[in-house]
């Protein structure tokens, strides 16, 4: 163990990506709790409302995460191999990904809003109203459908940069983006400054903003260092990409984008099976995962830095550096885990006490957070161990192991619970988060047969 820690480089590299992509991610989850807050305030139908549009949009975000990620892969490669013209073609691939699932996701969100929405309504004679819920929720997801769109865009600026090892430049479109949410939310929610008050389509206006904001200010960072990266400009002149590239992208970048999109799918439906528990918890759930998200960009960040830094030394072909280099990172991980776990649990108790709402999902929402606390560096562990697969290319593998293991160990188990027994939440949540040991185990055995060494920078 003292010798992961010698090199001293090794880890200023690593803080030198991760700590910006910390920073931005933290701003962001910062904002968003603020917002949540704000609309927590109004009351619990319009803050139920709102988790569930961003419960459904966030099954959405991921498949642009994973697909442009599966590009990213190739991307940085490219990068640790300098080769200036393939990282030219997957800006093209990640543009022409992003218009495809941009215009599937506005298709189904606008033609099954409804249907979709309803699946998370369960009254349980308590609090909330599952037709004030339906009617605060379809509001919201009109306006947010509008800030995909530049939201997409900026994914595919700040994965390209992100693989060259540059963070700093979305770090700082996010704290301005944040910076206009805030101050959005608050004059559009609470109708400030002579602004009507919109409610939660005030917080859906102001999202949408804050994304154009982030948007521009990623486009002028890259016009004004045209020298520092020559392959984003006039890569949208010619949409050609080399067949053979092409196809080694559908052939890795296919399952990781199926993954995403699975494993956010599978997320979405085991909140649906906590939802059989009613409308607080829903609420409950809303609030806690506010505050957990908030602590969790020490792992998520950590994910981002491995990918890149396991990425380029693949690139470079130092298969036996790699190695130790995967170790030194998953323990780095799971050790900042382990003090954002207790930061997490030192505040679990009072975060709820913020929202407008009854006592009864107050403490719920504590249980949860406590809960997940505790599990925090097991969820690190399984973070890096997904994250150095992946950079090997081995994105079947990474399908297996993330997606279809939730569909076939941990959504069953969820839904069991929920619907076979009456358990209370508290203990059937942390019964399905416990069924991620086993996934442990089997991510420790691919790590370490070194399945994921693998160069995949060839396309001709």
């Amino acid at each position: 163990m003292t010798g992961y820690f010698k090199d001293r480089d090794f880890y200023k590299k690593t803080l030198m990506i991760a700590v910006p992509i910390m920073v931005q991610n933290f701003v962001t989850n910062f904002v968003n709790m603020l917002d949540n807050i704000m609309v927590g305030r109004v009351g619990t139908d319009p803050m139920s409302g709102v988790a569930i549009v961003n419960q459904l949009l966030f099954v959405w975000n991921l498949c642009l995460f994973g697909g442009l990620s599966g590009i990213g892969i190739f991307t940085s490669q490219f990068c640790g191999k300098g080769d200036e013209e393939g990282i030219r073609y997957t800006v093209r691939l990640q543009f022409i990904l992003t218009m495809i699932l941009l215009a599937a996701g506005c298709l189904i969100f606008l033609t099954m809003d409804t249907r979709l929405i309803s699946l998370y309504l369960h009254e349980d004679g308590g609090i909330g109203n599952a037709a004030q819920t339906l009617y605060y929720a379809r509001s919201y997801l009109m306006v947010m459908l509008v800030g995909t769109i530049p939201f997409g865009l900026t994914q595919i600026y700040s994965t390209t940069l992100k693989a060259t090892g540059e963070t700093m430049s979305s770090m700082t479109a996010s704290l301005m983006a944040v910076a206009v949410n805030l101050a959005g939310n608050y004059i559009l929610i609470y109708g400030k400054f002579g602004a009507p008050a919109l409610g939660v389509v005030g917080a859906a206006v102001a999202t949408t903003l804050s994304r154009l904001v982030e948007l521009a200010y990623m486009a002028l960072f890259v016009c004004r260092n045209r020298e520092r990266y020559p392959f984003l400009h006039g890569a949208l002149k010619s949409l050609y990409v080399p067949g053979q590239l092409v196809i080694n992208c559908i052939r890795k970048g296919t399952p990781l984008l199926m993954n995403e999109f699975l494993w956010s799918a599978g997320q979405a439906v085991l909140t649906q099976c906590y939802s059989f528990r009613g409308l607080s918890v829903v609420a409950a759930f809303n609030i806690s995962q506010t505050i957990t998200n908030l602590f969790n960009v020490a792992f998520i960040a950590m994910g981002s830095a491995i990918a890149i830094i396991i990425g380029q030394e693949l690139g470079t072909g130092d298969t036996e550096q790699v190695r130790v280099d995967a170790d030194r990172l998953t323990v780095f991980s799971v050790i900042l885990c382990v003090i954002s776990g207790l930061m997490l649990l030192a505040v679990s108790g009072l975060f709820p006490r913020m929202y407008n709402t009854s006592e009864e999902i107050r403490a719920i929402a504590a249980g949860l957070t406590r809960i997940a606390a505790v599990f925090m560096p097991l969820h690190a562990y399984l973070n890096a161990s997904y994250f150095i697969l992946r950079s090997g290319g081995k994105t079947l593998i990474t399908f297996l192991f993330d997606s279809v293991f939730i569909w076939v160990c941990t959504i069953p188990v969820a839904w069991s619970l929920a619907h076979l027994t009456s358990l209370p939440i508290l203990p059937l949540y942390a019964a399905v988060l416990a069924s991620d040991l086993i996934k442990c185990v089997i991510g420790f055995v691919l790590v370490k047969r070194g399945v994921w060494i693998n160069n995949i920078t060839e396309y001709t």
